[in-house]
């Protein structure tokens, strides 16, 4: 994976369950069309209306062919429509990052 689709949402505070439950449908969506999920974020402690979602790609070629089959996934567009209908997510932000070799997915080495 060399590029990550870094989604910031703002929410409506309280609305959050019902973005975990969109988000968690994504959790089948994004691989079967060709995302790598990284993973969607909620509010925890803090700030409780920001949440982010984190898609890997290969390169932007795989993500306009993802895009392509996300549009035509029943399922996806069902998803899309919900969000639109509840109206829990107000605002959307992308920016596409790459990921620094040696850095992105490092297990966790823990010293005896």
């Amino acid at each position: 994976m060399h590029t990550v689709c870094f989604i910031r949402y703002q929410l409506d505070p309280f609305q959050i369950p019902a973005f975990a439950d969109y988000a968690k449908r994504w959790g089948e969506i994004i691989p079967r069309c060709g995302g790598h999920l990284i993973g969607y974020f909620v509010p925890d402690e803090g700030t409780n209306d920001i949440a982010w979602g984190l898609i890997g790609f290969d390169d932007l070629a795989a993500y306009e062919r993802y895009r392509a089959r996300l549009r035509a996934d029943p399922d996806g567009r069902a998803n899309f429509e919900r969000a639109q209908a509840q109206r829990f997510i107000l605002r959307e932000e992308r920016s596409w990052l790459g990921t620094v070799p040696g850095t992105f997915a490092q297990a966790r080495q823990v010293q005896p």
